[in-house]
């Protein structure tokens, strides 16, 4: 396990904060703090990690109290934030309507290391990496830590777009946390985007790390950057990939979306309306992460890929990785299974393949693994090779690309399914474990559409069957007395009784040969006869 170390300066916190509130707080307590908040005429509070809220004196906060502090810090700037020049921590003020400061929130700065070791391997890459999540999980650690590691490590040229001091710091010279990497700081939020390109054009970085970028202006800086080969690496507003995709101000970070007509052919044979949304260019980072919690991170590792999936409606699953993990060797991707495929191909004297390249590239890429919970293995394990599917049941999680459960755990805060949802895993339900059901519920996890996919003739011949099946048990239901199907094969009458059985009505099979048919009846006590 990769050791994880805090570095912090709480005793010049400490010595800024009122006597009456300093003298209750101590290293130890504060370990898990992250933090102080002193308002007006309230007692005073720590916040921890954990969201738990703890008052930590009997005193209300006095105006005098606020500028005791005040006095001892730099003054605020425009976003109202200061901070402790050397450390990292930062205040940050409430104000009332006319101006003056009414609140105070101290929150702790640390360097946090190794927090970024599960993704080392892709920021070796060389490629611009954009972090999402949501306030307090981790975002601006992890750029603090990256700086330093390309700085340090890869002796790269970087520089750190710092509003607000929030990367480096507070005071002219940056915190050590960032290595040797060079800070320019921001002295108004509205300026991020000047100093932004000020840093390509004055500096000759070969990395720029910027921190919470949140406006069009600034997502249009961080596109010319890129287009001048400068790697990125940066935070934005939202929790997820499909958020920032929606969020007409910053899509453009992720290659921006457009509205396209399509014509009749082609609307049929992506099965989709005619007016769709796509991508409308190269997204300007390659990588996006989204930082689940301080601990989970999901990796979309092509970025174009992923949002075309995404507007697609196709299912796509992000890689997840633990901090307290180490991955060295990254699994091969689609395209390294493809490229392998190429140089067999190309090494053969002669083509004795019995299927074609894209016929693979289709079969590697559709291929799904199957978590279930709640729901029958067998019949599962029957759909899919009846189905003849790409798919397979995985006993394994963390393996899982799609989940199938019971419509009766849908609610209630299973465990299970809350890992699912961590881990960005569409999760289907099903009402009964039934085989019409469960087979109706892979279908469309899987994606299979009758008007897109041609079936096995068993299949398309046992779906009609069950159809027929289930209207003839609703006239049973509204009063018939028998009503009979037409003739089906041994296998496909079977799953007919099934079915009729589950529905607590009696059916037989009546006929003989080719015309052996089931007959569902009501009102008479006939047992189920094959």
């Amino acid at each position: 396990m990769n050791e994880v170390k805090f570095h912090s300066d709480l005793d010049r916190l400490i010595e800024i904060l009122p006597p009456k509130v300093g003298r209750c707080l101590s290293n130890d307590k504060l370990n898990d703090v992250i933090e102080i908040v002193m308002d007006l005429g309230r007692v005073p509070e720590i916040r921890h990690a954990s969201g738990e809220t703890e008052f930590i004196s009997g005193d209300l906060i006095t105006e005098d109290d606020l500028n005791f502090i005040t006095q001892r810090i730099p003054e605020f700037t425009n976003d109202n934030r200061s901070g402790i020049a050397g450390t990292l921590h930062r205040i940050s003020a409430i104000r009332n309507r006319q101006g003056k400061i009414v609140g105070l929130t101290c929150r702790i700065g640390r360097v946090v290391t190794g927090t970024i070791e599960c993704i080392k391997d892709y920021v070796l890459t060389g490629k611009s990496i954009l972090f999402l999540g949501r306030p307090g999980v981790g975002k601006t650690t992890k750029l603090r830590e990256i700086s330093r590691l390309v700085a340090d490590d890869l002796k790269k040229r970087v520089v750190i777009v710092d509003t607000s001091n929030e990367i480096a710091g507070d005071g002219d010279t940056p915190h050590p946390a960032i290595g040797h990497a060079r800070r320019m700081q921001v002295s108004q939020p509205e300026h991020q985007k000047d100093i932004m390109i000020e840093a390509v054009e004055n500096h000759t970085p070969q990395v720029i790390v910027v921190d919470e970028i949140g406006t069009e202006e600034e997502a249009q800086a961080a596109r010319t950057i890129a287009e001048r080969g400068v790697m990125l690496i940066a935070t934005a507003h939202g929790n997820k990939l499909e958020n920032l995709i929606k969020n007409p101000i910053l899509s453009d970070l992720v290659g921006g979306i457009q509205s396209v007509t399509l014509g009749d052919d082609e609307a049929k044979r992506r099965s989709s309306q005619k007016t769709v949304l796509e991508r409308e260019k190269q997204p300007t980072f390659d990588i996006v992460i989204e930082i689940i919690d301080r601990n989970t991170l999901a990796v979309y590792k092509d970025t174009a890929e992923a949002v075309d999936c995404i507007l697609r409606g196709w299912p796509i699953r992000p890689e997840i990785r633990k901090v307290d993990q180490k991955y060295e060797e990254k699994k091969p991707s689609i395209m390294d299974k493809v490229n392998e495929l190429d140089s067999k191909i190309n090494s053969a004297n002669s083509m004795n393949f019995s299927f074609s390249r894209q016929q693979y590239v289709e079969q590697v890429k559709n291929f799904k693994k199957i978590y279930i919970y709640a729901v029958s293995r067998t019949i599962v394990d029957k759909v899919l090779e009846r189905l003849d599917l790409n798919a397979e049941i995985t006993k394994n999680i963390d393996d899982a690309d799609i989940v199938i459960a019971h419509k009766n755990f849908a609610k209630g805060g299973n465990k299970i399914l809350s890992a699912a949802n961590d881990y960005r895993l569409p999760i289907y339900y099903v009402r009964s474990n039934s085989m019409s059901q469960v087979q109706k519920v892979v279908k469309e996890a899987l994606g299979i559409k009758e008007s897109a996919q041609t079936l096995q003739g068993y299949y398309d011949d046992a779906e009609r069957a069950l159809d027929e099946a289930k209207k003839a048990i609703e006239k049973i239901q509204q009063g018939a007395q028998d009503v009979e199907l037409t003739p089906q094969s041994q296998q496909i009458r079977k799953l007919q009784h099934e079915l009729v059985e589950q529905h607590n009505l009696q059916s037989e099979s009546v006929g003989e040969g080719t015309t052996r048919r089931l007959r569902i009846v009501g009102g008479k006590d006939y047992k189920n006869v094959g």
